[in-house]
């Protein structure tokens, strides 16, 4: 909401931005009034107060109360362009390009209206004249010579074949040629062949009778390459019997005017970074190219992201980035032209370079191959000479076959394989490669919402104690009911949660749903209850409220610390630094234990568990599966889960191993020294109340 202090700080600014441009007959407060007026009713129509057309008729008010210099509305556009983002955060761009180009238009078409009205006067000065050359020669012709002279409009008297015959001062202006130069001539010499014809058709009407008027733009290039546009008003005299006699053509200098909608156009196409087209200029280019024009049409579309972008933000500062931006878009967009292909910026890194009628996906990816070499080429910015790279999905196919929301998310998909698989390189579609990715898209972004509508839940995998073959504890496992995959495992979708940052949020989510039921358990079992065990991610345990978090979930559920057990990462349980966490103190002298899970994966770094408050270690791997064959384990499975197991004892750390199948390897395992086995060997995944029947039956 635009409170009255920014209204009235708007309104003094626009006025000083425009009062000087234009003689006004109106008080100052008159003006304030009026100019405060015009803005209510942009804003009502940008907010959506008004209906639209508010824009059209406020430009045609500036005119109306005088200011009609073309500098007043350029003002007005850059003063309007630059602040109403600022006083409408909210606003959308291309709302506020509509907004601004409907003014402008207002601008123009009552100025237009009111140039037409000060040319009707003009010709009927001209009519005048000759009508009463008889009667008032002398006067008649001072008035006329008058009108002719002083007239801001550029004013050519043409003969019917379009001889020019008589101009004033002000076409000489504006063609910035002299009298001599321009009478003798043609009329159809001040216009560009592309705006002949239609010159041609206006003035041969006239010449013929068919017309008493005609109006058209027109525009002309100098030998200096400047563009003058004019705006033309023909006008027949007849003689005296009615017949075509001779024709007046008047002239309005319009170029800074188409120019400042020419720069509108600009803006609302292209990206004001690069220059590339835009988003908008894209759809429109995409809507053209999948154009089934002839049979087996094809198009290319290949998805750039430069890689490592984001460090030479962060080392260099966004000035370099941003002039590094430049460079690759300029080299993308001249190799794209050469090609007959469009090189657009979809924001931040991204390019999209569109190929229409591509003749196969080969041709494509040799297109592909020169733009990488391009980007490639080492930049030098100021002292800094920068090497760039970038992961491409290319996409090309029949255009029968597709749309531009299918093509563009196709390429995006694409372009995800690439970077996964290493970056600098390009990858091309794969329908099956397309539906894997597409589904684990649809997961990541449908996993917030699941989190809401309560279709995550929880099932739990109970440990047993291998030497009292008793039940222990079990460990929760977050579940998904999926409305369209059905149950999904965590496997699924916790590695999505990781990447998108939303697993500190689900990890809190699941360790509040554990200690609720294992509370329960407590009640309900004492202490034969089960010990309630939950791992966390790495990306949760550098969490730095994960101490609050866990004291608060401790504290709502009423659940003991020491029946909660909290299942680490390694790498978690030391800072960059390579010294402990604080955490790891806290949880202890809380009483919570603390596990590490996949344990042993890296033996260089086993010995700095020494000396840490662990309960106890988890070990996983596909080495453990030989311990199940009925012929004996492979003698290096069994080595390696042996060191293992080994390193944790002499460190007095009991040993977990998870996913164990049957009793034989569940014995083997005893063998080699673990304590505590999970797996379907001891219970499949259960519910939270079938695990309280499971430990009230083994009590």
């Amino acid at each position: 909401m635009i409170t009255r202090v920014d209204r009235l700080e708007f309104v003094h600014r626009w006025k000083r931005e425009i009062v000087h441009t234009s003689y006004v007959p109106l008080h100052r407060s008159d003006i304030d009034e009026l100019l405060t007026d015009c803005l209510d009713r942009l804003l009502g129509e940008l907010t959506g107060a008004a209906l639209p057309g508010e824009a059209l008729e406020v430009g045609a008010q500036l005119v109306q109360i005088h200011f009609t210099n073309p500098e007043a509305l350029s003002r007005t556009v850059r003063l309007f362009a630059a602040e109403l983002p600022r006083m409408l955060p909210d606003l959308r761009r291309d709302r506020l390009f509509a907004a601004i180009g409907d003014l402008t238009a207002g601008f123009a078409g009552r100025l237009r209206e009111q140039t037409l009205a000060e040319q009707e006067v003009i010709k009927q000065a001209v009519l005048h004249a000759r009508d009463a050359a008889e009667e008032a020669l002398r006067a008649s012709e001072a008035r006329t010579r008058a009108v002719f002279t002083s007239s801001a409009l550029g004013i050519a008297v043409v003969s019917l074949d379009g001889t020019i015959e008589e101009v004033n001062a002000a076409l000489t202006r504006i063609f910035q040629h002299t009298t001599g130069e321009l009478v003798g001539g043609a009329v159809f010499d001040l216009v560009d062949e592309p705006w002949l014809g239609q010159l041609q058709d206006a003035t041969g009407q006239l010449a013929a009778g068919e017309l008493d008027r005609c109006q058209l733009e027109t525009r002309r290039t100098e030998p200096n390459g400047t563009h003058i546009w004019t705006q033309v008003s023909g006008s027949l005299v007849r003689d005296a019997q009615g017949e075509p006699d001779y024709q007046v053509l008047l002239y309005e200098d319009i170029t800074d005017r188409h120019m400042l909608q020419e720069q509108f156009r600009r803006q609302a196409t292209h990206d004001p970074l690069t220059g590339l087209a835009n988003r908008t200029q894209l759809e429109s280019s995409l809507d053209a190219a999948l154009e089934p024009a002839y049979p087996g049409r094809r198009v290319g579309l290949c998805y750039f992201d430069l890689d490592g972008f984001k460090a030479v933000n962060d080392s260099l500062g966004h000035p370099i980035g941003d002039r590094l931006l430049r460079q690759v878009a300029q080299r993308l967009d001249a190799l794209a032209k050469a090609e007959l292909a469009l090189a657009a910026r979809m924001g931040g890194d991204e390019f999209v370079v569109l190929v229409p009628d591509s003749r196969d996906a080969n041709s494509v990816i040799e297109l592909v191959d020169r733009l990488l070499r391009e980007i490639n080429r080492p930049v030098r910015i100021g002292d800094h000479e920068l090497s760039a790279s970038a992961s491409v999905g290319i996409v090309e196919r029949e255009v029968a076959d597709t749309d531009a929301e299918a093509l563009l998310r196709d390429a995006d998909i694409t372009l995800y394989r690439a970077k996964s698989d290493g970056r600098a390189q390009w990858v091309l579609f794969d329908a099956v490669h397309n539906a894997v990715a597409l589904d684990r898209f649809k997961l990541s972004a449908a996993l917030p919402a699941a989190l809401e509508q309560n279709e995550l839940f929880v099932e739990y995998e109970p440990i047993k104690w291998l030497q009292s073959d008793k039940l222990v504890g079990a460990t929760g496992n977050v579940r998904w009911d999926h409305p369209e995959f059905g149950e999904l495992d965590a496997d699924r979708f916790l590695a999505l949660a990781e990447e998108t940052g939303l697993i500190t949020r689900l990890g809190s989510w699941a360790l509040e749903q554990v200690c609720e039921q294992a509370a329960r358990w407590v009640q309900r079992l004492g202490e034969d209850a089960p010990i309630a065990a939950v791992n966390l991610s790495p990306r949760h345990c550098r969490d730095p409220e994960l101490v609050a978090d866990v004291r608060r979930i401790l504290h709502k559920t009423g659940l003991p610390a020491q029946s909660l057990a909290l299942g680490l990462p390694e790498a978690a349980l030391f800072d960059h630094n390579g010294d402990p966490v604080d955490t790891l103190e806290i949880f202890a002298e809380m009483g919570i234990r603390l596990v590490v899970y996949e344990f042993g994966d890296d033996y260089t770094g086993v010995g700095r568990l020494r000396d840490l408050p662990i309960t106890g270690v988890r070990i996983d791997g596909p080495h453990l599966a030989s311990l199940a064959d009925p012929d004996g384990p492979d003698p290096l499975g069994r080595h390696l889960v042996s060191s293992t197991v080994g390193a944790a004892k002499l460190m007095g750390f009991p040993v977990l191993v998870g996913g164990v199948r049957t009793a034989l390897q569940a014995q083997r395992l005893e063998e080699l020294g673990v304590c505590m086995v999970q797996g379907p060997y001891v219970s499949e995944l259960a519910s939270a109340s079938e695990i309280e029947q499971l430990f009230a039956e083994s009590g």
